[in-house]
């Protein structure tokens, strides 16, 4: 069970988690491993960012999961926080990814403070790091909610840091552990 690659990606927002993380993905399935899970993409209008879309991996079904014009129950800053879309898209996404013996790879992206207004990801999420699947998540650096306490504090994930001066080699540094720790394929 200690061989199972369990890795973190933590940073400040807007370093380069997500990219880090696409980056990674990218390479693993041009070496033939099935990655599934959710991304977390930025909305970005103008050059700015004005939300963020929900995204399941395998399947690229997309739902807006935070915005600047959302008039939503839930706000986190400035974005008004659409949990049906997460509860649609993404919990399905990490649920499906569990579960298909095909997967080889679970990813999650992101672990932060919008993601945990919802229960359904939150216990997806810890079903996700107990199960016996390699799995790259992305974690909100600063939030000090229960749930990213927990992740940070498990024995079994090793969190790296994406900064400015290594998120071009963090994603090959990351890979490197994953293919070691990996099963081969054939």
């Amino acid at each position: 069970m200690d061989d199972i690659p369990k890795i973190g990606i933590t940073g400040m927002p807007s370093v380069g988690k997500t990219d880090t993380l696409l980056k990674i993905i990218k390479s693993l399935e041009e070496h033939g491993y099935i990655v599934g899970g959710m991304i977390t993409e930025p909305i970005i209008e103008k050059g700015h960012r004005i939300g963020f879309h929900v995204t399941d991996w395998q399947t690229k079904q997309q739902e807006v999961f935070a915005h600047i014009n959302y008039e939503a129950k839930e706000k986190i800053g400035k974005y008004g926080v659409d949990i049906t879309a997460l509860d649609n898209v993404g919990v399905p996404a990490i649920e499906k990814a569990i579960t298909d013996e095909n997967v080889n790879i679970i990813v999650i992206d992101e672990i932060g403070k919008m993601q945990m207004i919802s229960e359904k990801f939150c216990k997806m999420v810890i079903e996700a790091l107990d199960s016996d699947k390699p799995i790259i998540v992305t974690l909100h650096k600063k939030s000090r909610t229960p749930l990213l306490q927990d992740v940070r504090r498990r024995d079994d994930i090793r969190i790296l840091e994406v900064t400015p001066v290594n998120r071009n080699l963090l994603p090959y540094k990351i890979e490197k552990i994953m293919e070691e720790k990996l099963p081969p394929l054939f």
